[in-house]
């Protein structure tokens, strides 16, 4: 299973009034992780975008541990918890600095034709992305 790690400097712009970092951010973070995972395993997200075929989430699951604030390292590590071919189901769990668990989190993903939104199989349209989620995933 291939693991793969970003880092993000919590900014002042992404806590609430409570000080901490809004729940929705998160998500954004999750994003950076699964752009990184691609990246690491030699894709590109926007390449796949210029031949018409986007990801959009089905499904997320998401539990917050504690809270992080800004100035903060946070570090994102992201892999494929589940792959059949068509859906994608990738996991998270982001740590504060000190180590803790902040974040742990799954969200899925189907692949879609850009124009008419009807699923494509992702194995045929990306035989060799398909070898390396394979090679990659849990």
């Amino acid at each position: 299973m291939h693991i793969s790690k970003a880092e993000i400097e919590v900014r002042y712009a992404e806590t609430d009034q409570m000080g901490v970092v809004y729940h929705a951010n998160y998500l954004v973070w999750m994003e950076v992780g699964r752009t990184k995972l691609i990246q690491d395993l030699g894709f590109s997200y926007a390449g796949m975008e210029e031949q018409g075929i986007i990801s959009p989430v089905i499904d997320l699951e998401i539990s917050y541990k504690k809270p992080m604030r800004y100035g903060e390292i946070a570090t994102i590590n992201t892999w494929i918890e589940e792959y059949n071919g068509i859906k994608s189901v990738y996991g998270y769990e982001i740590f504060s600095p000190s180590g803790d668990l902040a974040v742990q989190a799954k969200s899925s993903h189907v692949c879609v034709n850009k124009e008419t939104f009807r699923p494509v199989k992702f194995k045929k349209m990306f035989p060799e992305w398909h070898e390396a989620y394979e090679k990659a995933k849990k």
